[in-house]
């Protein structure tokens, strides 16, 4: 088996900068970066020559000429499918950035693709590693919480029209989606990852100060199939800068809530019943380290790593990113039928990932 594996970068847009210092700059043990790819020659040039690395703008090319194990899917959002799809058939194991698809049609094309060709599908799902949400989780399956009857997500964060204007693909129904697939999906998945199935959705989105095709701000309320409802609440709107990312999730003998920017600070820690650990989950788990550039897509990137060499299931496979892909779909649905949407449906009149 292979000490170190050879990982290579397709799309070297925005989020590469993370990926890349991170597998570039040696801090993934067992884990190097090999080659990028990009259609942009001087995106993929920079980040090859930062990191002494041979650069294409032919992602087939790429996987012809180089030696690589595995292969991060860093491109636009509405070109993950076709990316993921052309890229397994050469057997290499995929990352790909979230979400994983706008439809939920291609998440299964990509499921397929990957299964055919025996390579793991990984989603990027960084927040899953934070301290606090691995603490939440924690007391989750041990049942500390008793019945779950509410779980809610805030996202209050900062896009102005420069971020927009950045791309033309970015705030697109194509391309891109709106608040809810790009900023909120995250935390979407962690609602969802926590409180278990949903049953049903019902969601009103509004163009409150961007000039885009999709939303920049949503409310949804959820029903979940254990008996309890949930709340999302997700905006790009706020206003001069980022006030929050969070989780809340109540149960009959406990509540926790996990906030800061993007959940990775534990606010409130509490339990009817007292356990000789809390202190130290208030103590040593409470923040992510602040001096840990990228933790989550750190402590990701190792999962990674540690799922191939020892041939162990991801945490978020095909299967598992696929979810919120059906979620947000079912959310975009409602609000254009302005109807409560149950899972499992077809889509009919949700706009995301179609050309208008």
């Amino acid at each position: 088996m292979k000490e170190v594996l050879k990982f290579a970068l397709v799309g070297c847009g925005r989020i590469a900068k993370r990926h890349s210092d991170l597998l570039g700059m040696g801090q993934i043990k067992g884990a190097s970066l090999v080659s990028v790819c990009d259609k942009q020659e001087q995106k993929a040039k920079a980040i090859g020559e930062r990191f002494n690395v041979p650069y294409y703008t032919d992602m087939d090319e790429m996987m012809q000429k180089e030696s690589i194990d595995v292969v991060s899917v860093l491109t636009e959002s509405g070109n993950h499918a076709k990316h993921v799809i052309n890229l397994a058939k050469y057997a290499k194991h995929i990352v790909v950035e979230k979400p994983m698809a706008l439809t939920i049609d291609d998440a299964d094309e990509m499921i397929r693709a990957c299964a055919k060709n025996n390579c793991k599908l990984f989603v990027v799902k960084q927040n899953r590693f934070n301290l606090p949400i691995v603490k939440l989780r924690e007391a989750i399956d041990e049942g500390r919480f008793g019945k779950l009857f509410m779980g809610t997500v805030r996202v209050r964060w900062c896009r102005t029209k420069e971020y927009y204007d950045q791309a033309p693909w970015r705030g697109t129904w194509a391309m891109d989606g709106g608040v809810l697939t790009n900023q909120a999906s995250h935390h979407i998945d962690l609602l969802e990852w926590m409180m278990g199935k949903v049953d049903s959705v019902y969601a009103k989105g509004i163009h409150a100060l961007a000039d885009i095709e999709v939303e920049d701000t949503a409310a949804v309320v959820l029903k979940f199939r254990n008996g309890g409802i949930g709340i999302i609440e997700a905006t790009t709107a706020i206003r001069p800068k980022d006030l929050e990312g969070s989780i809340s999730i109540l149960g009959e003998r406990g509540s926790v809530e996990v906030g800061g920017f993007a959940v990775n600070k534990m606010l409130h820690w509490n339990f009817d019943k007292k356990l000789p650990q809390d202190d130290e989950v208030l103590e040593k788990y409470s923040e992510n380290p602040p001096n840990v550039y990228g933790f989550g897509h750190q402590a990701y990137y190792e999962h990674v790593v540690d799922c191939i060499i020892n041939n162990k299931p991801p945490l978020v496979d095909g299967l598992e990113g696929r979810k919120s892909v059906e979620l947000i779909s079912a959310i975009y649905e409602s609000m254009e039928t302005r109807k409560e949407i149950y899972l499992r449906f077809k889509p009919e009149k949700c706009k995301l990932g179609q050309r208008l």
